[in-house]
């Protein structure tokens, strides 16, 4: 019964480790896709240290294929060492993951402080006929968020862009997809998207945020059972001193 209950341990351990291979490349892949969304939307939050969880995610990424090497020569091996360090290096992994959980929380919550100082900014350098780096942010974000202004179109009339042009229009990136016409002008508001794009940019950083803590749960709760099934190996092993090694077919440990 006791060694059935050591072979199914094992089986599953060996499972994980092949699980903690997959697991590293989503892992990288999150933070690969951190990091690009933010560069897209980086003027509108000037804080670096929001990448810090990021960083982290695919620091772990990479160190999840070197775990799952080490756990699966060790599991096959049955080598006591190599178990116990594999044990050690899974816990670490896992408090840092709980780090970056926690940090997703912190940063998520300061994300809409943060884009409200920064937006007002970016909208007052806006120039159209010379784009800059803010400028193309801006007409990317209203593009690809289908929004206008801060708050609503209206904003726009606020900016030195728009008293400068003394046209009475927003940017084309405000014109719906739809409106083939559009050139932008005030006085046919249906062409233009209503919904002010501070919002969606709060909305759509904190979702990437999301991202980071619930890949970062998943992986903890997958290692904790990691960390379980190797715990039962080592004890079992060290209580039975007639436990047989996998690789030997039968020899005595």
């Amino acid at each position: 019964m006791g060694q059935c209950g050591i072979t199914s341990s094992k089986t599953v351990l060996v499972f994980l480790n092949l699980i903690f291979w997959g697991a590293a490349g989503i892992l990288c892949y999150v933070g690969a896709y951190v990091f690009i969304t933010y560069d897209d939307y980086d003027h509108f939050f000037e804080d670096v240290y929001t990448l810090i969880p990021a960083v982290v995610i695919i620091a772990v990424g990479a160190l999840l294929f070197i775990i799952g090497l080490i756990g699966c020569c060790a599991t096959i091996r049955e080598s006591r060492c190599g178990l116990a360090t594999f044990v050690i290096i899974l816990l670490v992994v896992f408090v840092t993951e709980v780090v970056v959980v926690v940090l997703g929380y912190v940063y998520r919550a300061k994300v809409e402080n943060e884009v409200d100082r920064s937006i007002q900014k970016v909208y007052k350098t806006y120039n159209g006929t010379n784009p800059d780096a803010a400028s193309r942010a801006i007409d990317y974000v209203q593009r690809q968020l289908h929004c206008c202004g801060i708050h609503n179109y209206s904003d726009w009339e606020n900016t030195d862009w728009f008293k400068e042009t003394k046209n009475q229009s927003v940017p084309l990136s405000c014109c719906r997809e739809r409106a083939s016409s559009c050139n932008g002008s005030l006085a046919h508001p249906a062409d233009l998207y209503a919904e002010g794009c501070e919002a969606l940019v709060v909305k759509k950083l904190q979702e990437i945020m999301m991202h980071v803590i619930w890949a970062a749960l998943a992986f903890a709760a997958i290692q904790l059972l990691g960390m379980l099934c190797a715990c039962i190996v080592l004890c079992r092993r060290s209580r039975d001193p007639a436990y047989e090694l996998l690789i030997t077919g039968g020899a005595y440990a």
